[in-house]
């Protein structure tokens, strides 16, 4: 029925989204935060389709009903008020509801703002850009499961299994966004789950028997490669962190007599601070880089730039210098190798082993807990682990497995 501009203008907020039909298509949505948005439905190609015609009251009832009258002209004209082209179009009420790019480069800048590692607002950028060809410019709300799942099966098709299970997981945040800001009622990945191939789980190559490891150890001793490479291999055994964590140490993190590292949270997999007991040998090799590297701020910086880290592929290219291949271990096998040695030692709580790993709880309560619980048992743990380092670095014959 059509509706008076006072009536609109009355018209009150419910706790969900009311949407008043004024005839033709033409719709006032109503959110539940009082936005109030002009939309109009109709039909093209066979297809049902929304075009948002401005905000009320900045767009008043007699200029939609006159933007609703331009699209029909259109539509009898055999044209998509939506695709409507020219100079003109600025000028128009004529807009096209919110496409999937927008909002997701509205998800993007929100976790810009939320300081995401750049290496996470890298790969989000280049996830989205596997969606545009067939999404970019589709209202989001139009958007259904099948549509979806024709481009997350095209990225299957070349055998990319787990980005395209990512790509989905992506794809609902960006509708699960589009929900929270009042501009679309579903999420259709939810219906996908289970539609798209399971990859096969592939572990990161490690060493985790002591007599191998003991032999890497000693190799990375004999290192021929620098000096910065070697102490950061000895430091990944006797931290075990991940590489990222330590390709972009800083000094300033610090605390040599405290004997503890702070890792922020924005280089954190789960964006939390984390706390790293430094056992007396990894002391040892602070002092003796600090001696060797004082050009910046970094620990490991590119021979290149000081202000840049050194490069991720550094790492993983030493230890195939000493001919460890990449299905025998990798730099992030030092942390498989850690919990693996540490848990068959049978001296420390496994809860205690996944504090260090960082492996956070769930709950947030029982993380709580373990954290204060544990911390006294990580640096009695990181103590003994410099030490068992030193035993299984000794040649064979000088020690027992």
């Amino acid at each position: 029925m059509p509706w008076s501009d006072i009536a609109l203008r009355n018209a009150k907020p419910g706790p969900k989204l009311q949407k008043l039909s004024d005839g033709g298509g033409l719709q006032l949505w109503i959110f539940p935060d009082g936005a109030k948005r002009w939309r109009l439905a109709y039909r093209f190609g066979g297809k049902q389709k929304l075009l948002a015609l401005g905000v009320y009251p900045h767009v008043c009832l007699k200029e939609a009903r006159q933007a609703r009258d331009d699209a029909k002209r259109l539509l009898t004209a055999g044209t998509d008020p939506s695709a409507k082209q020219g100079p003109e179009k600025s000028h128009s009420a004529l807009e096209p509801v919110d496409t999937f790019r927008t909002i997701a480069e509205e998800l993007l800048d929100k976790k810009r703002r939320e300081e995401r590692s750049a290496a996470t607002l890298e790969k989000t950028g280049w996830l989205f850009s596997l969606a545009y060809p067939a999404l970019a410019d589709r209202p989001v709300a139009e958007l259904t499961g099948p549509e979806i799942l024709a481009v997350l099966k095209g990225v299957e098709a070349r055998g990319r299994l787990e980005t395209a299970r990512r790509l989905r997981a992506l794809i609902g945040e960006v509708f699960r966004y589009a929900i929270a800001t009042h501009r679309a009622e579903s999420d259709p990945t939810f219906a996908l789950r289970g539609a798209l191939s399971a990859p096969k789980v592939k572990h990161r190559a490690a060493i985790t028997t002591p007599r191998e490891f003991g032999g890497l150890l000693r190799a990375i001793d004999g290192y021929e490669g620098t000096y910065e490479v070697r102490i950061a291999l000895q430091m990944l055994a006797l931290t075990f962190v991940r590489p990222g964590e330590l390709r972009f140490a800083r000094w300033v993190e610090f605390d040599l007599e405290k004997a503890v590292w702070t890792i922020p949270p924005e280089r954190m997999k789960m964006r939390r601070p984390h706390r790293v007991p430094l056992a007396s040998q990894t002391l040892d090799l602070l002092a003796n880089l600090r001696a060797l590297n004082n050009r910046g701020p970094l620990l490991f910086p590119s021979p290149r730039d000081p202000e840049r880290a050194m490069s991720e592929n550094t790492f993983n290219a030493a230890i195939r210098r000493m001919d460890f291949s990449k299905d025998e271990m990798s730099s992030h096998g030092f942390r498989a190798a850690a919990s693996s040695l540490l848990n068959e030692s049978g001296k420390w709580n496994a809860d205690a082993i996944e504090a260090q790993l960082a492996h956070v709880e769930g709950n947030d309560v029982r993380r709580a807990y373990a954290r204060a619980e544990y911390w006294d048992e990580r640096v009695r743990m990181m103590a003994w682990w410099g030490e068992e380092i030193e035993r299984l670095n000794r040649p064979p014959e000088r020690q027992s497995f």
